[in-house]
């Protein structure tokens, strides 16, 4: 039997709460995503109108994220995400009605276009807040000795979301149409900011209040920067998620390579998300804290290894094979990455850690589907997926050989140091 409790975040009423608002939110987003997609390409039967929608998000989310940062280590957590959540229900409430027959019959298509390509921008404004938000609050709420327990079950809750969302997005549309499906994600919004309410507000533990902006986000950089343990976890993530991106190439190898059709390409789809969570809840049963670093990049060149596999296969079973062994890896590196960062940040500087790292790992899935599209256009499809997963492998080897410290690094000793602060 494992000496950890494998629970023991989760004795936690309060988190126990955030896990709820947390799966709520990212469900509703995630749904929300496919659906609008459908929505967006049977009004334009234009696939450069589906680049639009990521553009329209990604734009305002990275240019805004280090002034986001800077506001949320110089605001109250819990009434910020509030704020935020009440954003995106706004947001899903636009949406909705402008799926709304009854409403959109007398307007033109242009119009409920650019309409969602707004709402569309203004959530990547709230995108921006958020990420910064959801990890500072989480420090928060439960105690530094049970935050590997606790980045496990929140990648988790997470990591099923994101799976779950997705799924029932193509399910609705079929069964109850758009509208209907965007007054589902409606729901769910409202449910993440109903949960939010059952959290108590938490202190402001910045001792920086009032510090000029720029000071403050330059601050937030430099202390990237030189926490090599932090700079090597969020490079190693950016650099995977950019040079392995096959998975925006699904619909080329379901189509016209393994040519299994939409059913196959629906297994491709879920494989890696099946392995990511399968993984992320053993993770809570053995701990991944030994040896973290070296553990972190195995994890990280084997999904490179999965990458070439997927790019190489022929045969449908191995490529989803392939593609579930990439979950895994990357279910692991995600787990001890969430670690390091509550681990190794200071709480005053939690909004504008997390911003440096969703300005670069956030905007990798978009540069990474674009990579893979391009070098597919170059290159050719299966020679665009090895290079990508070569380029993973690569990667990693010079993480292990410019960061010798990465190699060494083992999160019990933090750990224990953090139970030690608690208990005297």
């Amino acid at each position: 039997m494992p000496k950890t409790d494998p629970y023991a975040s989760l004795r936690y009423g309060e988190f126990r709460t955030y896990l709820l608002v947390r799966f709520a939110f990212v469900f509703a987003r995630t749904m929300q995503f496919i659906v609008i997609e459908w929505e967006v390409y049977k009004l334009t039967k234009d696939p450069f109108s589906l680049g639009m929608i990521g553009l329209m998000e990604v734009i305002p989310a990275v240019s805004l994220a280090l002034f986001a940062g800077h506001i949320v280590d110089q605001k109250e957590k819990k009434g910020l995400l509030l704020k935020c959540l009440l954003g995106f229900s706004v947001i899903s409430l636009g949406l909705f009605l402008l799926t709304w027959p009854l409403i959109t019959a007398d307007l033109s298509q242009h119009f409920i276009l650019y309409s969602i390509y707004f709402l569309i921008f203004i959530g990547g404004i709230v995108r921006a807040f958020l990420g910064p938000t959801y990890f500072s609050l989480f420090a928060l709420i439960v105690p530094k000795k049970v935050y590997p327990n606790a980045a496990t079950w929140n990648s988790s809750v997470w990591q099923l979301a994101a799976v779950l969302g997705p799924a029932l997005a193509g399910f609705s549309i079929d069964w109850i149409g758009v509208h209907w499906s965007m007054c589902i994600i409606f729901g769910f919004s409202a449910l993440s900011l109903g949960g939010l309410t059952q959290i108590s507000k938490k202190p402001i533990l910045n001792p920086k209040i009032g510090e000029p902006v720029m000071k403050s986000l330059k601050e937030g950089v430099k202390y990237v920067y030189d926490t090599k343990v932090i700079f090597g976890a969020i490079a190693l993530d950016m650099f995977a998620v950019l040079f392995g991106g096959a998975v925006a190439l699904l619909p080329i190898f379901a189509q016209d390579i393994l040519k299994v059709g939409a059913e196959g390409f629906g297994i491709l789809r879920a494989a890696p998300a099946v392995g990511a969570v399968i993984i992320m809840f053993t993770s809570a049963y053995y701990p991944l804290n030994k040896n973290a670093g070296m553990k972190l990049l195995a994890a990280v060149f084997g999904f490179g290894l999965c990458i070439i596999a997927f790019g190489i296969s022929e045969i449908f079973w191995i490529s989803v094979i392939a593609l579930f062994l990439s979950g895994v890896t990357d279910g692991i590196s995600m787990v001890i990455r969430q670690t390091i960062l509550q681990l190794k940040t200071p709480d005053h500087m939690r909004g504008r850690v997390s911003s440096v790292n969703s300005i670069f790992v956030g905007s990798s899935n978009e540069l990474g589907a674009f990579e893979s599209g391009l070098t597919a256009k170059i290159l050719g499809t299966v020679p665009a997926v090895i290079f990508g997963g070569s380029m993973t492998l690569l990667t990693v080897l010079g993480m292990g050989a410019i960061f010798p410290s990465f190699r060494k690094l083992d999160l019990r000793k933090d750990i224990e140091e953090h139970e030690k602060e608690e208990n005297s």
